[in-house]
């Protein structure tokens, strides 16, 4: 099946550069002497950078990886075109060919986006010279990189996907959309259930907003628990934003198909923020074991710029293991059937409906899943373990209390994310009516964003005086002017 619907095409022909055969050894020695110049080049200033303090400033910082992503962006073409140069077969695989495209666009992109924020960096250099240091500051530096490689990730990924798509079309298979069956629900009852979703879904976004504004807005707040819940509340909101929304408008309209293009980009963005909450709680984890286990290192542990790095590296990882899977779904054959059991591209589901072999995808999301997922569990667990043995060692009951207040909101929202993935696993199927894959699914997409507002207001005492700050202000503000 997979031989018959696939592309016959299975390399392209390079045709390089247009020199005469004669000439061919004196070109090749000059590109590889500017390639290994650009390598040897770029990581001495790397090299030097990372060795001399005096350089630890953002201009060397953006440098820094504006010397690596040129190292990356000439070895994406100058290798194989070097190759090509003193052999006869010119030749690219087609997935080679795919591959080179996504990393020169990405590489291309993030070198266009690293030179913008050098920009920045000289334009606050010279047009706000006393306030360089307080608005340049090593987490807006690692901000703008993290945004510049996942812009650069999203933008590479979505030319690759456009392409791999044509190029299917006219050989491979024809399958243009999708067809998702939605939430096992009678007719009479989606006015119900429409509703019932809706306001839980106004609730994620409006009361993980109201966190983010608070955590703003309250100097009280500006810590490191509380920075990476901001984060974790933008996170919710997205995670949400996903599949609610069309989920929503499937109950609302009785055609319920997803276009090919839309049903990989919400299948990547929806594993994109699963992973990043799992390795967002991590963190909040970490920071949680070193408040209680090292509290007269806390500050120093815990600076700034660690915990913008946490945050970089959980984004980073995410957009990595998105992208794998994403990529490896589109080298995927689908043929006549385009019914998805589910209310959005579920990876699992998608992998179902494929013609094609689909061992190597079933082994990546096996390999990735107990990285992302089991081992950060794993590190949670440990973390909470010495947190337990600490608190056995506080003498006093109010020592035990307070340490337990520090860390029962996080691990409420831990019990809840990794109580509904291992449950969609563990628990057997309800019933011959309601999957428990559609069940699971929904506790983390929709249950669980909704009321980790509530855990984390409820049972938080600066979180509760955050909000009366801002409703007195609130309130004081429409008697003055109103």
């Amino acid at each position: 099946m997979k031989r018959e619907n696939q592309s016959c095409v299975s390399e392209f022909l390079l045709l390089g550069l247009p020199i005469q055969a004669g000439k061919q050894g004196i070109f090749f020695a000059l590109f590889l002497g500017m390639y290994l110049t650009t390598v040897l080049g770029n990581l001495l200033i790397i090299l030097l950078i990372r060795l001399d303090p005096r350089l630890h400033t953002p201009m060397y910082f953006f440098l820094s990886h504006l010397a690596f992503t040129d190292i990356s962006f000439s070895s994406v073409t100058a290798p194989k075109m070097l190759i090509n140069m003193h052999t006869q077969d010119q030749s690219i695989s087609h997935a080679g060919c795919i591959s080179q495209v996504y990393f020169f666009l990405f590489w291309g992109d993030l070198d266009s986006l690293l030179l913008t924020s050098m920009a920045y960096d000289r334009y606050v250099a010279i047009c706000h010279p006393l306030h360089y240091t307080t608005i340049m500051s090593q987490s807006l530096c690692i901000f703008l990189v993290t945004v510049s490689w996942v812009q650069s990730c999203v933008s590479a990924l979505l030319h690759t996907l456009l392409l791999r798509r044509a190029m299917k079309r006219d050989n491979q298979s024809s399958m243009s959309e999708f067809l998702l069956l939605g939430l096992p629900i009678l007719p009479e009852h989606q006015g119900v259930f429409f509703a019932l979703f809706l306001g839980m879904y106004l609730t994620t976004v409006l009361g993980n907003l109201l966190i983010i504004l608070l955590i703003r807005l309250d100097s009280r707040l500006h810590t490191p628990m509380y920075f990476f819940l901001s984060h974790l509340a933008l996170t919710d909101i997205s995670f949400s934003s996903v599949t609610v929304p069309k989920m929503l408008m499937d109950m609302r309209t009785k055609y319920k198909s997803i276009p090919y293009a839309v049903c990989i980009s919400q299948m990547y963005f929806f594993l994109f923020f699963t992973d990043l909450d799992s390795f967002l709680i991590t963190s909040m984890a970490y920071d949680r074991y070193v408040a209680i286990c090292h509290p007269l290192h806390y500050s120093i542990i815990m600076k700034e710029e660690l915990c913008a790095l946490l945050v970089a590296v959980s984004w980073i990882l995410s957009c990595a293991n998105a992208l794998s899977h994403t990529l490896l779904l589109a080298q995927l054959s689908f043929c006549a059937a385009n019914t998805v059991p589910h209310f959005f591209c579920d990876l699992g589901a998608l992998l179902k409906l494929s013609c094609s072999d689909t061992f190597l995808n079933e082994l990546v999301m096996f390999t990735e899943g107990v990285v992302v997922i089991t081992l950060p569990f794993i590190c949670i667990l440990v973390s909470y373990g010495y947190i337990g043995a600490t608190i056995l060692r506080v003498p006093s009951a109010k020592g035990v209390y307070k340490a337990l207040s520090t860390c029962g909101s996080h691990l409420s929202v831990v019990s809840l994310y990794y109580g509904a993935m291992f449950g969609q696993y563990l628990f057997p199927t309800l019933s011959n009516f309601i999957d428990k894959d559609i069940i699971m699914a929904l506790m983390y997409t929709v249950v669980t964003p909704m009321l980790n507002p509530f855990i984390y207001s409820l049972r938080n005492r600066d979180m509760k005086q955050a909000f009366g700050k801002l409703v007195s202000k609130v309130t004081f503000f429409c008697q003055q002017y109103l």
